[in-house]
């Protein structure tokens, strides 16, 4: 069946329709964005499409080929700007002009600058009416780590944390499994699974040999790349991480790290990234590295100097964090950000747009870095209605 059962009636009830189907590709299109598309025809859905991968059909074409010649002198909403140049697939915003669609509803303006309006042009000058902005802020959300990678370059940074209602991320021993509930555990699994690099030091590395692996019901979800940041070069060869196969695996060290542990580390599969000379990880330096590999979002489950290294170069983007309801207590047990600290008040990362929810028997913390400049792609996120 194609036509849909349900009869919406404005703009952004259809363009909401849109939004979930690109919802159906999520953590799967990178480096594209998320895209759904909905072809109305008579106020009623007819067809609806969205990208599944990068290098695959766009939306577009996906609800055009759906729809067939009912298409023609139809509505298409489409939660981004269809393209306008060559790639691994042809210019959508031409495709949809040759299907005779009579006007384009789009939310978000495509940033990239292979399209950047050229794609709403395109339509223009074939003669199809196109409407921009519709949902806008919900759009910009949906594709956050997108819109920060395509302006910047630099992957959308996310840092989790699991603390007790005291902070504590471990006893005083060093004991810390499990301080949240199954449910919240289950939800970091989720977030591995939309996220292309999970970032990790090593410190973690060689007090718990994680796999950092997506592990949900059924053996579903996709792998993040593993990134580690290790300075010395000190991943044991034989850690899961250089053993499983599970997925690729990064490690940024040093220029002070020793060359025979650097070779040995490429020989176990490892690929290397140098920033800095050293002590410590330069973490702008492996950030611009990550967006050079096409990296447009990082899931941080380091320990409190990874934490604070990053969060003191601006870089932290989003925050989840997790607070379960127990009292640690013990001056010596280790909390989620550590390092030097800051010293001022004032200097203290503070969090916008925080929401709160329950997950299982814990609470959930999601918030945004405020910064000076806020990047358009949060800004539109962030702005009230």
């Amino acid at each position: 069946m194609i036509y849909s059962e349900v009869s919406l009636v404005t703009d952004e009830d259809y363009m909401r329709e849109a939004l979930r189907a690109a919802e159906n590709a999520r953590g799967r299109t990178s480096p594209n964005p998320l895209v759904g598309a909905v072809i109305v025809r008579e106020g009623r859905i007819i067809a609806t499409g969205w990208h599944r991968e990068a290098g695959t059909p766009h939306a577009e074409i996906h609800a055009l080929r759906m729809a067939g010649e009912l298409a023609k002198g139809a509505t298409l909403y489409v939660t981004l700007e269809p393209c306008a140049h060559y790639g691994r697939t042809g210019p959508c915003a031409k495709a949809v002009a040759e299907a005779g669609i009579a006007r384009v509803v789009i939310a978000l303006q495509d940033p990239n600058p292979k399209v950047a309006g050229k794609g709403i042009a395109i339509l223009e000058e074939a003669g199809v009416e196109v409407k921009c902005g519709v949902l806008a802020r919900e759009a910009a959300r949906l594709n956050e780590a997108f819109l920060k990678w395509i302006q910047t370059g630099l992957p959308l940074v996310a840092m989790k944390t699991a603390m007790s209602l005291d902070g504590k991320i471990a006893t005083f021993t060093g004991a810390s499994q499990w301080i949240t509930g199954e449910a919240a555990r289950r939800r970091v699994h989720e977030y591995r699974d939309v996220y292309d690099g999970i970032l990790a030091g090593i410190g973690t590395v060689l007090a718990d040999d994680p796999s950092l692996t997506t592990r949900l019901e059924g053996g579903l979800g996709k792998n993040p790349v593993r990134i580690i940041a290790d300075s010395m070069a000190r991943t044991p060869l034989d850690s899961k991480l250089l053993t499983d196969g599970a997925a690729p695996v990064l490690i940024a060290v040093t220029e002070a790290a020793p060359k025979e542990r650097v070779e040995a580390l490429k020989s176990a599969g490892a690929e290397i990234i140098v920033a800095g000379p050293g002590p410590q990880v330069d973490m702008a330096l492996l950030m611009r590295a990550l967006g050079e590999r096409d990296i447009t979002s990082v899931f941080v489950e380091g320990g409190g100097t990874v934490n604070f290294s990053l969060l003191k170069a601006g870089l932290v983007d989003k925050v989840y964090a997790f607070v379960a309801p127990k009292i640690i207590g013990g001056r010596e047990a280790k909390t989620p950000v550590e390092g030097e600290g800051f010293a001022e008040l004032s200097e203290a990362a503070e969090l916008t747009r925080l929401e709160a929810e329950t997950v299982g028997i814990d609470v959930l913390l999601t918030g945004y870095v405020q910064k000076e400049d806020m990047p358009l792609w949060l800004q539109m996120d962030v702005e009230e209605s």
